[in-house]
């Protein structure tokens, strides 16, 4: 990939990030660590990867994205404003009552959402099921799933991982956001989930693990699964409220709320990566 590609999506990320903070805005509780740690891998998906646009988005061939871990959809309706299919104006209406943009996604009346998730666990089944539907149909896209890292201590994921295997559903693309915290504390303190490659390769995918911030590893990792004759799951080692100092690396921003000093602090942090 060309450097001058690179810079290009890492300032759409940036804006990303940006985009997050406005629209979450002050005073109300949003989930900004894991909307914020995986900002990178939706840019490169949306950006980079998948047969998606607004023109396709009706489109029976273009590529599906999940959101496994449903209470992150605020990234993913950054990414259809970014795309056109949402106006940015209605990006404040976040969580209001009536609006399209719910705190978990909504397949009825939100454009651009593919799974009513957030319930977790459910994702990777729902991506089963589009994938067995599009080949029963003979249609040809991908299906990329975003599952958090609390969320593998879910079993029906695993039952799912079984079954993606099982009926050779190798356009289905699994990416965890590693970002090792969920919103009672560590992962790693609660309920271990690692080794996640080896339980990954033991039903039968392929798996790799990459740094959820690297745009070049990202890009690398998602070309791979091309290439691959099985269903591919993307460990991205990610960092709970990236790009904001004091929401990095806690869980303490899993669910909460900013006043109006960290609001400007957030923003100004943001703003001088672009």
């Amino acid at each position: 990939m060309e450097s001058d590609a690179l810079i290009k999506l890492e300032n759409r990320v940036n804006e990303a990030r940006i985009n997050l903070i406005k629209m979450f805005g002050i005073g109300k509780s949003h989930h900004y660590g894991g909307s914020l740690s995986c900002a990178d891998i939706l840019t490169a998906l949306y950006f980079y990867k998948m047969n998606y646009s607004l023109e396709k988005m009706n489109d029976k061939n273009r590529d599906r994205f999940i959101m496994g871990k449903g209470h992150s959809v605020p990234t993913q309706y950054v990414m259809l404003a970014m795309h056109g299919i949402i106006p940015f104006d209605e990006l404040k209406t976040i969580k209001q009552l009536g609006t399209r943009l719910q705190g978990h996604p909504d397949i009825n009346k939100t454009p651009g959402i593919e799974a009513p998730t957030g319930s977790l666990g459910q994702g990777l089944s729902y991506a089963n099921g589009i994938a067995l539907a599009g080949r029963y149909d003979d249609y040809n896209y991908n299906i990329y799933v975003m599952l958090g890292d609390g969320e593998l201590q879910e079993g029906q994921i695993w039952e799912a991982a079984m079954t993606t295997n099982h009926y050779k559903l190798n356009n289905v693309t699994v990416i965890v956001d590693r970002n090792k915290y969920q919103s009672q504390g560590s992962i790693d303190e609660l309920l271990s989930i690692e080794p996640i490659e080896e339980k990954f390769r033991s039903f039968g995918w392929h798996a790799e693990r990459i740094d959820g911030h690297n745009m070049k590893e990202i890009c690398i990792a998602l070309d791979n699964t091309d290439k691959i004759d099985k269903p591919c799951a993307i460990i991205a080692d990610t960092i709970k409220g990236k790009g904001v100092s004091f929401m990095e690396g806690t869980y303490k921003y899993h669910n909460n709320s900013l006043n109006a000093e960290e609001h400007e602090k957030a923003l100004q942090e943001i703003t001088k990566r672009l």
